[in-house]
């Protein structure tokens, strides 16, 4: 009786003992964890549906501690707390280097300042070592690539020396994650690939604006058309945009060729103020709608057309404002696409089919339609203010957090948009003409649309079995980006 006793205390002290424990004692080997699993709880859009993100998973300070220190990696855990329903959260990543990801978001970045396009030459359906090629889509200015003479349309065949095939594929353009790489061009000729030469590029900090390209067809069916080459959403360069749009107001547009082929997204508030220039008579009326999870209800809100923009330095920092150059004339709009192109461009397509008939010429987009911000380790902000940081580390995380709709509800592109006008440019990869010729064709197949010309057939080709193949080596995180910067929350509290 006397030893019931002694034990029943001793299993008193060891439960108060416990208690304490859970209430000050017991933290994270690796208190980074405790950030990653706070942040997601709180913002992640598929918060709910994730077990292990459930509210009560912290009620335990001994199970919940012990959960997180189950993982060594913060990133580990991150990509744990993931839904992993088929094909739903595709996008979320966690950020290594903060500061490194802001600055590409502004187009800074070490690259070797091209993007490529993957195609296998074949006319056997049973080959599997048919040749391959890539061909050059862009090339940044002032870029290693385009200080090596490199041009947009330009034929590769090989890299580091290796012939590209079919069966080395993704073996042989894995170098292309390399610091330096020699490329192997060749000329095209009946079917025939002749060397041309090598040329060796290392990557280099570049500053790329996306604002890449301008011009107006002064007669097309009697119509003066305006053709914009527009890369990424970055709300650094919101002025050299409306820059662009002034150049269309004085120009006296009647139609608009938007080329966002190579556009995976970038800020919302920058796609917002795209519209507002293209399309006048919405006057204020709604463009967009964001929706966040049930703990962030307070942050729903709408982006309407403007009048007026903000203008940001690199940093992220506003400098001033400006007039929103709007065109008066648009009753449509022409949008070049292609599978790169995502989230905020495809946010362009969603937001103004609501007001007027948007034809999409090209391939199927992407189909994104969510959106991240970038939550840091500032427990006092809810995790969304940088300023007020861990000095200790500088990860963070770029989850969905929101789904966009437009005026009338609507946000169904996750197969992406296909194409009014479908034009396949890799079927064409040894004609590959430069942004703004009359003859390059996919802007060809816009401007006869202009013209009242239907689209015709694809002319014979060499090969009948050519396929499409990604260049997922160049493609960085946030090319397919679609993010919210903290005005949106200042604006909506």
């Amino acid at each position: 009786m006397i030893k019931r006793i002694v034990l029943s205390a001793l299993t008193i002290l060891t439960l108060l003992f416990t208690g304490c424990i859970n209430d000050t004692l017991i933290t994270p080997n690796n208190e980074i964890n405790d950030f990653v699993w706070k942040g997601m709880n709180s913002w992640y859009n598929w918060q709910p549906n994730v077990d292990d993100l459930a509210d009560s998973k912290d009620d335990n300070n001994v199970a919940y501690t012990s959960f997180l220190n189950s993982y060594d990696e913060p990133k580990d855990l991150f990509q744990g707390l993931l839904y992993d329903h088929p094909n739903t959260d595709r996008f979320s990543w966690f950020v290594e280097d903060y500061v490194v990801q802001n600055n590409q978001f502004q187009g800074i970045s070490l690259s070797f300042g091209l993007r490529l396009q993957g195609v296998t030459l074949s006319d056997d359906d049973n080959s599997t070592d048919d040749d391959a090629i890539l061909y050059v889509r862009y090339v940044a200015p002032d870029s290693p690539a385009s200080n090596a003479g490199i041009n947009r349309g330009d034929i590769i065949n090989a890299l580091d020396g290796t012939v590209l095939k079919d069966s080395n594929y993704d073996a042989v353009t894995s170098k292309l994650g390399n610091e330096t790489i020699t490329f192997s061009f060749v000329s095209e000729s009946a079917g025939t690939l002749t060397f041309i030469e090598d040329k060796t590029i290392t990557r280099a900090e570049i500053t790329d604006n996306p604002v890449h390209f301008k011009k107006v067809f002064n007669d097309i069916n009697g119509k003066k058309v305006g053709y914009l080459v527009y890369n990424g959403f970055r709300s650094s360069y919101n002025d050299e945009l409306n820059e662009a749009f002034a150049f269309f107001k004085t120009e006296n547009i009647d139609e608009l060729v938007l080329d966002l082929r190579l556009n995976g997204g970038g800020s919302v508030l920058t796609s917002s103020y795209l519209a507002s220039m293209m399309y006048a008579t919405a006057g204020t009326d709604i463009f967009a709608e964001l929706r966040f999870n049930s703990k962030h209800t307070n942050q729903n809100g709408t982006y309407e057309f403007d009048n007026t923009l903000n203008v940001y330095n690199v940093n992220g920092d506003k400098t001033g404002t400006e007039v929103i150059n709007r065109l008066n004339g648009l009753s449509q709009l022409y949008v070049l696409a292609s599978s790169s192109t995502a989230s905020a461009s495809e946010m362009i397509i969603n937001g103004l089919k609501a007001f007027i008939p948007v034809k999409v010429t090209g391939t199927t987009t992407f189909g994104k339609n969510v959106g991240s911000i970038t939550l840091y380790d500032s427990p006092s902000s809810d995790y969304t203010d940088e300023s007020t940081a861990s000095k200790s580390h500088l990860n963070a995380m770029q989850p969905i957090v929101f789904q966009i709709y437009n005026k009338l509800g609507q946000s169904d592109y996750t197969q992406g948009f296909d194409p009014d006008i479908e034009v396949k440019e890799y079927q064409y990869w040894n004609n590959i003409l430069p942004f703004g010729d009359e003859n390059e064709v996919v802007l060809k197949a816009a401007l006869d649309d202009i013209r009242g010309v239907s689209a015709k057939s694809l002319p014979s080709t060499l090969y009948k079995n050519m396929k499409e193949l990604e260049v997922l080596q160049l493609e960085k995180r946030f090319d397919k980006e679609m993010y919210i910067d903290h005005d949106f929350f200042e604006n909506n509290r």
